[in-house]
C-alpha cells in the first residue's frame, strides 16, 4: 500500500513536470507569435519562468527513482556486499541531510513570502509564495524519495535507482543510443 501510494507520488510529480514543460512551450510560442502580430501576453516571461522552476523541482523525485539522474559513484561502484551497502547508506544520508535543510529553507521562504505578502514586481503582480511552492513541493517529494531509497537499502534491497546491467551486446547498444547509462 505504501509503496503503491510512494509510487503514485513520484509518478504524479512527474506528470506535474511534464506539464510545467507543456506550459513552458505554450507561454514561449504565444510570447514569439504575439511580438510579430502585436500581441502582447502580460508577465508572460515571468510565467514561463515559475513554470520552469517548478518543472526542474517537482521533476527531481521521478527522476531519480527511474536512475535517470546524473550520480557520480565512482567509488560506490567499485564496492561490493556490506561494505557497498554501508556507503550507499551514507551517501543517501547526506543527501537527505541537504535535501532537508534545503526543503526546509525553501519552505521558510515561501511561508514568510505569504506572511509578509510580497508580490512580483511585473505587470500581473502575483504572491510569490504561489511560484515559490513548485519549488518546495519538489524539493519535499526529492526528500521523501531519498528517504525512501534509504529504508529500501537498508532493508538490504538493491537502490530503485541503479539500472539492471545489460544482458546482451544488442541491449548495451540500445541503451546508449537512448542515451542511457550502463
Amino acid at each position: 500500500m505504501i509503496r503503491r501510494s510512494l509510487d503514485a507520488l513520484y509518478l504524479t510529480a512527474g506528470y506535474a513536470a511534464g506539464l510545467g514543460l507543456i506550459t513552458i512551450f505554450a507561454l514561449m510560442m504565444l510570447l514569439s507569435v504575439g511580438r510579430e502580430i502585436n500581441i502582447n501576453i502580460p508577465s508572460g516571461d515571468d510565467f514561463a519562468a515559475w513554470a520552469m522552476v517548478s518543472m526542474a523541482f517537482l521533476g527531481t523525485a521521478h527522476t531519480f527513482k527511474k536512475g535517470e539522474m546524473i550520480r557520480v559513484g565512482l567509488l560506490v561502484e567499485r564496492l561490493h556486499g556490506t561494505s557497498r551497502r554501508i556507503a550507499e547508506l551514507i551517501s543517501l544520508s547526506i543527501a537527505a541531510a541537504f535535501l532537508a535543510y534545503f526543503a526546509f529553507q525553501s519552505g521558510k521562504l515561501a511561508y514568510d513570502s505569504w506572511r509578509f505578502f510580497d508580490m512580483s514586481t511585473g505587470v500581473v503582480s502575483v504572491p510569490l509564495w504561489m511560484p515559490q511552492m513548485g519549488m518546495v513541493v519538489g524539493l519535499a517529494i526529492l526528500l521523501i524519495a531519498v528517504i525512501d531509497e534509504w529504508v529500501i537499502v537498508l532493508r538490504g534491497g538493491k537502490p530503485t535507482y541503479e539500472p539492471e546491467p545489460p544482458k546482451s551486446a544488442e541491449e548495451l547498444i540500445e541503451r546508449i543510443a537512448q542515451g542511457g547509462g550502463v
